[in-house]
């Protein structure tokens, strides 16, 4: 099954790499380039798959040297074997990763939802805290926040916040966050100094444009109002905040971080964009498998995913079993080992799926 899929890849690999070099391929700029981000995105494939053919070749040549009559080769063989074994073993395992069907949303920017849960004001701080621990995480990695909507209490947390990442790779990064955040410590609106549970709730969605939904403009209601909470002398003077229900579905999106009403209605569409997106992915996921649940996660934010234990020092991923003691750390966006091993622990359940 492997050999066909690696048969395939060279095939198409070879046939992109002639239509760059075709003189038709100039006139049209837009077709070129797919075919060039194509021809891009294979070359790792198809450079590991020359190297996998390469220690096939030696592998069989060590086999054959082994079965001959000149002892100093077949000594030598012996002495090759085993490590050829192992780099075509490594490298068939490479392949097998390369050859898993790529997230067509992987790249794509992404919309974060983060909302207070139970715990009150607790809750809305901890909601700021994720929000501050993702901004320090999306300036290390050179990505970039741009805040869309929020809902600040007055001690400083947050109803609601949204923001869109922007970046490579953004949602590939962002899409395992998405689940139910716990968080125990002794809150700041505590004067007894008992340990309280609270949580908050993240969603991240693929921003969706035009092509991957279609909306009438007969199927939104508009509406505008005074902005409130931040946004300086301008707030609550004028009618810049737009809230805006697609009718069909009944969600409700709305932006207020602008002073622009035109900027804030391109953010709400944005948003509301990529919600029927997910709801549509959710619909045609759904009718392929209504059993199948990833071990990693499903994305529902009812899913309890991660506890952050102050008290502790410790934070504990429960869908990898993941824990790590440098909690302070981790609030400053030090994020990777958990994106990282939650990356591998998916991609692993899809080769199983392979098997």
């Amino acid at each position: 099954m492997i050999e066909i899929k690696l048969q395939q890849a060279e095939k198409r690999y070879q046939e992109l790499s002639d239509r760059l070099v075709h003189p038709d391929s100039f006139a049209n700029s837009v077709e070129l380039q797919k075919v060039a981000k194509e021809h891009s995105d294979l070359g790792p494939l198809v450079q590991k798959i020359k190297e996998y053919r390469k220690y096939t070749r030696e592998r069989e040549e060590a086999r054959l040297l082994l079965e001959g009559s000149d002892l100093g080769m077949k000594s030598l063989a012996q002495v090759e074997l085993p490590t050829l074994e192992k780099k075509l073993e490594h490298a068939e395992k490479e392949l097998k990763k390369l050859l898993l069907p790529k997230d067509p949303n992987g790249d794509r920017n992404a919309i974060v939802e983060i909302r207070a849960g139970t715990g009150g004001e607790e809750a809305a701080l901890f909601a700021a805290d994720l929000f501050r621990m993702y901004s320090r995480y999306i300036e290390k990695t050179g990505m970039k926040a741009e805040l869309i909507d929020s809902s600040p209490t007055e001690i400083g947390g947050f109803k609601e916040i949204i923001f869109m990442v922007s970046g490579k790779g953004s949602y590939s990064k962002f899409r395992f966050e998405s689940g139910t955040h716990r968080v125990q410590r002794v809150p700041r609106t505590e004067a007894s100094g008992r340990i309280h549970t609270s949580a908050a709730t993240v969603a991240v969605l693929p921003e969706a444009d035009e092509v991957d939904v279609q909306i009438k403009d007969s199927d939104l209601r508009i509406d505008t109002f005074c902005s409130s909470g931040h946004g300086g002398q301008s707030v609550n003077t004028t009618y810049s905040a737009v809230r805006i229900t697609h009718l069909p579905s009944g969600l409700v999106v709305q932006c207020q971080d602008e002073r622009s009403q035109l900027k804030n209605k391109a953010k709400a569409m944005k948003v509301l964009y990529a919600r029927l997106k997910e709801r549509a992915d959710a619909e045609a996921q759904a009718s392929l498998s209504v059993t199948r649940k990833s071990q990693v996660g499903s994305g529902d934010r009812s899913e309890k995913i991660r506890t952050y234990n102050f008290h502790q020092n410790r934070v504990t991923d429960h869908r990898i079993g993941l824990t790590l003691y440098r909690l302070d750390r981790v609030m400053e966006g030090d994020l990777d080992e958990f994106i990282e091993a939650l990356a591998l622990a998916y991609q692993e359940e899809q080769l199983k799926e392979q098997e």
